[in-house]
């Protein structure tokens, strides 16, 4: 990563405030709050209401960001959304945020690397500054995973929920955010986690059609747990950084037991990890963001913190940043 120009100004987020608990999901699915948090952590989810879009929550995470930070987004010139659940397949839900907060003069677009999506945006956001192209970008990560679960399936809706957060990223040339960065992905992997549309099939096999989430558990655990220890000492060696300078860590907070070999398996203490899937389950691109605002909330994250954010998921791709926290 050349060095970098870009620094994040300001973080919102935003969660329905419709709660799903795992007693709930007893009344729908043969399953039980001790089973579901032994397995994954989590013990409720944020669900949009039937008329609420990624559109509606990313807005609010901006607004939350706006307020929070005392920032103005009218001379936004880029707007990335990251998602995987648009409102509809055109027009991005870029757009339809660029519309409801009057910007003028910004080009907007959707970006899909599912759970790896928040990483990507802010890594496609710092290539966008530094390069000279932009000055002040939006990257939403937001999701409402519960309009595409099948509440039949066990092994899926305990997981997901809904969310949005949003990161403000500025050129700064003497303060920069941006340290290093890792990407790959596996894309061979890619049906043991999808979700369908046009095609019946990938590679040339037949996939179940039902435009709902369908997961491979234990093949994603299996590929996560090897993949991002790897992955995060790939970003760790770009930034000629050693592990035990990093303050925290920020996976995807796609289940707290795969976090907890993540960790166990990079040397990194889970105690230093932040994740936002207790109280949110796995919102996909929105984890990340959910969780750094956690982060600050709870005053753990501290200004000139090194933050090593990870993502991975749907693709199978995967997206890391060491970053200086600058908020």
């Amino acid at each position: 990563m050349q060095n970098s120009k870009a620094r994040i100004t300001a973080i919102g987020s935003y969660v329905p405030e419709k709660v799903l608990t795992n007693k709930d999901l007893e009344k729908i699915v043969e399953t039980n709050d001790e089973w579901i948090v032994k397995r994954t952590g989590i013990k409720e989810r944020r669900i949009a209401n039937g008329n609420e879009y990624t559109s509606d929550l990313s807005f609010k995470a901006i607004k939350d960001l706006m307020e929070k930070y005392n920032k103005s987004v009218e001379d936004v010139d880029m707007i990335i959304v990251c998602t995987l659940t648009p409102d509809f397949k055109t027009p991005s839900v870029a757009s339809i945020i660029q519309a409801k907060l009057g910007i003028k003069n910004a080009g907007a677009f959707d970006l899909n690397t599912a759970c790896a999506g928040f990483t990507y945006g802010l890594y496609m956001a710092n290539g966008l500054i530094t390069s000279g192209l932009n000055r002040k970008i939006l990257v939403v990560g937001a999701e409402t995973l519960s309009k595409i679960t099948d509440y039949e399936d066990r092994t899926t809706c305990i997981l997901f929920g809904d969310g949005a957060g949003a990161a403000l990223v500025e050129y700064d040339e003497e303060q920069p955010s941006f340290i290093s960065s890792y990407l790959g992905s596996e894309g061979e992997k890619g049906k043991h986690l999808y979700c369908s549309n046009l095609s019946n099939q990938m590679f040339g096999e037949e996939i179940i059609n039902n435009n709902n989430i369908i997961q491979n558990g234990r093949e994603v655990y299996k590929w996560a747990v090897t993949t991002v220890p790897k992955g995060m000492q790939a970003v760790l060696n770009n930034g000629s950084t050693l592990l035990n300078e990093v303050d925290w860590f920020v996976p995807h907070s796609a289940n707290l037991r795969m976090i907890e070999s993540i960790c166990e398996r990079s040397e990194f203490p889970i105690e230093k990890t932040l994740y936002s899937l207790v109280d949110c389950g796995n919102t996909s691109s929105a984890t990340i963001p959910l969780s750094l605002v956690k982060g600050v909330k709870e005053g753990k994250l501290k200004y000139g913190d090194k933050v090593l954010l990870y993502g991975f998921g749907g693709g199978l791709t995967h997206a890391g940043l060491l970053i200086n926290w600058t908020l």
